[in-house]
């Protein structure tokens, strides 16, 4: 019982959490395609008004439900232009998830002020809420789906209440075409409501898992180039929008090759996170640390080339003092680094371009001797 409910803590605690780089980009191309759904469902909803005319439904339900198709379909257009902006705007999937939601109780509303049983009783518009639940499974971000479930949730109970509240005896709660609404029959439907958020709660959960585990490095923990690759241009259009500098430090351990020789691929592996974890101890909070491949790093700082210069000398510094111990009471090995910096937009106007330059000046900090930091061509 125990693991179960840490588990379903270690869950909830993901789901909640702010999705990474890569599934916030995954998750803006998701909130498109939801927009461009949502277009055509609105257009079919059209449908929907005339499908209950041709077959006998009176001429106020019909007109409720030709102005709720309309209403959705303007929206629908307004969602879509914001969507193409990608990741513009952070509280898109929040306000478009509220909206599908909000549209499915506001039809309901009308037609319980029309008719209290086709209120509570038209599965069709209910079924609105089902679908605005799931389609946040392509948002890939397990806080918008609790919050579309609990809003479903709550919304969906308040009309419960004003409607039984609303209704002076039973009878009024009868209807010939929506039939009888009961308090048992609402509950179920609010129990289906918890039901469906749990199932695309746990979709979006195995996606998020999945996309975290493809842009991190399955040996240091650290984001890999696939993350990088997300994750630079972001900054780099922050920087030139606010003025501010990035730098990036090529970094590779020195000799590394002759730890594997003499003491073993699994020590190798070991003296690998000895190194993440002396160089992660001292990253700052505005600094990336990536494995982009064996013993080769990036460290990204938002930083002017200089003072990038300086952060990478101290972290040469502390891993010299940091020696790997192979073995207990073993003689420890001292590792050291090479790094070549690079700085945008000045060395370059995109990743390739900057890792170029960088390696450039990391060949040329080997050539010099090894265990230093260059960021200036000679």
């Amino acid at each position: 019982m125990q693991a179960l409910l840490r588990q379903i803590r270690d869950i909830t605690r993901l789901l909640l959490r702010q999705p990474d780089e890569i599934m916030l980009e995954v998750g803006s191309g998701g909130e498109l395609l939801v927009a461009q759904l949502r277009a055509v469902i609105a257009l079919l909803l059209l449908l929907l008004p005339l499908i209950n005319a041709v077959t006998g439904g009176t001429v106020t339900e019909t007109m409720i439900g030709l102005g709720g198709a309309v209403f959705v379909n303007a929206f629908a257009q307004v969602w879509l232009v914001l969507a193409r902006r990608r990741r513009q705007h952070r509280w898109l999937p929040f306000a478009s998830a509220a909206f599908d939601v909000t549209a499915a109780t506001l039809v309901l509303v009308v037609l319980a002020i029309n008719h209290l049983p086709s209120g509570l009783n038209s599965m069709v518009v209910w079924c609105g809420y089902l679908m605005a639940i799931v389609l946040t499974a392509l948002r890939s971000d397990g806080r918008v789906t609790l919050f579309a479930g609990a809003l479903a949730l709550v919304e969906y109970g308040l009309l419960i209440l004003i409607v039984f509240a609303m209704a002076s005896s039973p009878e009024e709660l009868i209807s010939l075409d929506y039939g009888s609404v009961t308090p048992g029959a609402q509950i179920q439907r609010l129990v289906l409501i918890v039901i469906v958020t749990m199932i695309t709660a746990m979709v979006t959960y195995r996606m998020q898992r999945v996309v975290e585990m493809s842009g991190t490095d399955g040996l240091t923990g650290l984001p890999n180039r696939i993350w990088l690759a997300h994750r630079i241009p972001r900054l780099m259009d922050a920087a030139q929008r606010d003025g501010g500098s990035l730098s990036l430090a090529l970094i590779d351990l020195d000799n590394f090759k002759r730890v594997n020789d003499e003491a073993g691929h699994r020590a190798g592996d070991r003296a690998l996170r000895h190194v993440v974890a002396t160089l992660r101890d001292a990253i700052e909070p505005n600094e990336n640390l990536v494995r982009i491949g064996g013993q080769e790093f990036v460290l990204v700082m938002r930083k002017p080339i200089g003072t990038a210069w300086e952060r990478v000398e101290s972290l040469r510094r502390r891993l010299l003092d940091h020696p790997f111990e192979v073995e207990r009471g073993s003689e420890a090995i001292r590792l050291s680094l090479s790094a070549g910096l690079a700085t945008y937009p000045q060395e370059g106007a995109d990743l390739s371009r900057l890792l170029r330059r960088a390696d450039q000046r990391l060949q040329q900090a080997k050539r010099e001797g090894r265990n230093r930091a260059v960021a200036r061509d000679v």
